[in-house]
């Protein structure tokens, strides 16, 4: 496909205007960034992974009526997506303690919670992207009653779907985000599910080692992260058993 009118930039992606109206062709980078991109570093074929990751996540959730962007993936590194308008919120589900809610509540990381745990973050980086409650989406606009409990209920489909893919192949899934955006089908509004799905965007733990199969490895210099993201696309089936670090697909320009 032919490189078209670039829309919008972000930390690991790239919009670009999509072939017909309603749609974008979104481009994964090789960029990471963690701590609100106050660290950097560019992941030779990351953005490869996660483009066939999050096609394969996306696929499954389409498929058992979960709505999403998706429509198809292009080539190594671009999905042709659907246009949405992005509710200015990031979904977190949490099945076990880690990250910033250790940190805030004092909870061992590892904690099986007794429930998930859905918490809603403000998408501002200029803010770090702060923690607020429904009170705040309600008040300011960002969302009306429906349009949460509408993304309550699919924020856990996607968790009850994630995790028993990742069960299935011995990754506990710890926790994830996801982002919302609205369409319109005449005049009715539908929220769906955006952006990505992607280690980028979930925390990944080998069920029997404990071993981080996520962005954290980035965040904590705890290995090789691309290492990390293929033994996920190895497991799930998504590359050939033989694809290491050293020999995973690359853009051909």
């Amino acid at each position: 496909m032919a490189r078209r009118k670039k829309l919008y930039e972000g930390k690991a992606k790239i919009l670009y205007e999509g072939p017909e109206p309603g749609t974008l062709v979104q481009y994964f980078k090789d960029d990471a960034t963690a701590f609100n991109s106050q660290k950097k570093d560019v992941i030779d074929g990351k953005g490869v992974l996660n483009n066939r990751l999050s096609e394969y996540f996306m696929t499954g959730l389409n498929n058992i009526g979960v709505p999403t962007h998706f429509i198809k993936r292009i080539n190594m590194r671009e999905q042709l997506i659907r246009s949405v308008e992005i509710i200015p919120l990031e979904v977190v589900v949490r099945n076990v303690a880690a990250g910033s809610l250790t940190q805030r509540l004092g909870i061992a990381e590892g904690t099986q919670l007794p429930r998930p745990i859905i918490e809603f973050y403000y998408k501002d980086d200029a803010l770090g992207d702060p923690l607020v409650t429904e009170e705040h989406i309600i008040a300011f606009g960002w969302a009306v009653q429906q349009d949460l409990d509408d993304m309550i209920a699919l924020a856990l489909r996607v968790n009850d779907f994630m995790s028993g893919v990742m069960l299935a192949v011995g990754i506990k899934l710890v926790d994830f985000k996801i982002e919302i955006g609205r369409i319109w089908e005449n005049d009715f509004q539908r929220l769906i599910v955006a952006d990505e799905i992607s280690p980028d965007s979930c925390r990944l733990w080998d069920m029997e080692s404990g071993q981080k199969l996520d962005k954290d490895v980035f965040r904590r210099d705890l290995g090789n992260v691309a290492d990390a993201y293929t033994e996920v696309a190895r497991r799930l089936g998504v590359l050939p058993t033989n694809v290491t670090h050293t020999t995973k697909p690359h853009l051909i320009n």
